[in-house]
């Protein structure tokens, strides 16, 4: 038997590596995303994040022009747009511009969590009610009609058109790392992105959304993607280095940037095991392949997203050639 064939693409979370500013963070991030052209990946998406120092993407539409601007061939979409604080019509109107733009490029990723602290979460609500959740499927269903170009049959966006008007339409993805969001992908009849480096226990889940997928016009069948945490590296001992920066910035509750890695191994703060609820592949090329295979047949999913955070861009870079190379072979 073959290798299991596998799609590769990118999530990208914008990491502002400790003596960096956000601004080269999101300089690093179009400059991973050229890379990434060049090397045959499939999809690149950022995502969006509020009140964290260490990550830079808050405005993933922003990012994905800039991307898209600087790429030819690969799509490029949101991992995810956190759909609970904005308005539907907005959001499905900064796509259509993006799709415009870049058409048959862009990917509409959306999410129910807040990507923040309550605090913030609630700040980002213009109507002062942070429950914006609670409106995610009713927000998805209009959506999906704005970008169709059908009527919203009730409600203040009844008779309301998303502009401009364009010859084709992103593509809708829901993302999950639980079962009310991936039901809400299946009732939809919309393809279904899970967070594996959130929870790892989503093979299950997954399977019941495609038994109870109901197909739509546009994905009459279900389709899964899984975002994978991955760090590569030529060896194992670079490969642990670079995961210990990730380890250090999570032990310390994701405070700040992206700490440098600490070159003393007799350091108190030497490398901890990874949180076994946030599950990683990790170490040199062979053994990444055979790790992110191995996901995306428990899955039963012919595409990865692939997220890496450490301190050193290059080494980011690095890891994102060595994997797209391993799986040339």
């Amino acid at each position: 038997m073959g290798p299991y064939v596998v799609r590769l693409s990118v999530l990208d979370q914008s990491p502002v590596p400790e003596g960096t500013s956000p601004s080269e963070a999101l300089r690093n991030s179009i400059d991973l995303a050229v890379l990434a052209d060049e090397l045959g990946f499939y999809r690149y998406w950022v995502a969006e994040h509020h009140g964290m120092h260490g990550l830079a993407g808050s405005s993933p539409e922003i990012l994905i022009g800039h991307i898209a601007e600087n790429t030819d061939r690969i799509r490029v979409g949101s991992g995810g747009v956190m759909l609970s604080h904005y308005s539907s019509l907005k959001v499905a109107e900064n796509f259509q511009v993006l799709e415009a733009l870049h058409p048959n490029r862009i990917d509409m990723g959306l999410g129910r969590a807040p990507g923040s602290d309550a605090r913030t979460a609630y700040a980002l609500q213009s109507n002062g009610n942070a429950s914006g959740s609670e409106n995610y499927l009713n927000s998805v269903l209009e959506i999906r009609q704005l970008l169709r170009g059908l009527s919203v049959v009730s409600g203040p966006l009844a008779g309301i058109e998303a502009l401009p008007k364009t010859d084709s339409t992103p593509e809708m993805w829901l993302l999950a790392s639980s079962e009310g969001s991936a039901s809400v992908a299946a009732h939809c009849g919309l393809p279904l992105s899970w967070a594996h480096f959130i929870n790892g226990n989503g093979a299950g889940t997954c399977n019941l959304y495609r038994e109870h997928y109901s197909p739509s016009d546009e994905h009459p069948t279900p389709e899964v993607s899984v975002g994978v945490s991955v760090l590569c590296a030529d060896t194992e001992d670079e490969a642990q280095e670079m995961l210990q920066s990730l380890e250090r910035w999570r032990s310390d509750g994701l405070r700040g940037p992206i700490p440098k890695t600490n070159s003393d191994r007799n350091s108190p703060n030497k490398l901890k095991l990874p949180d076994p609820n946030r599950p990683m592949v990790v170490g040199t090329p062979d053994h990444v392949r055979q790790g992110l295979e191995d996901i995306a047949k428990a899955y039963a999913s012919d595409e990865l997203l692939l997220v890496s955070i450490c301190h050193d861009h290059s080494k980011r870079l690095n890891s994102y050639r060595l994997i797209a190379e391993a799986f040339k072979n």
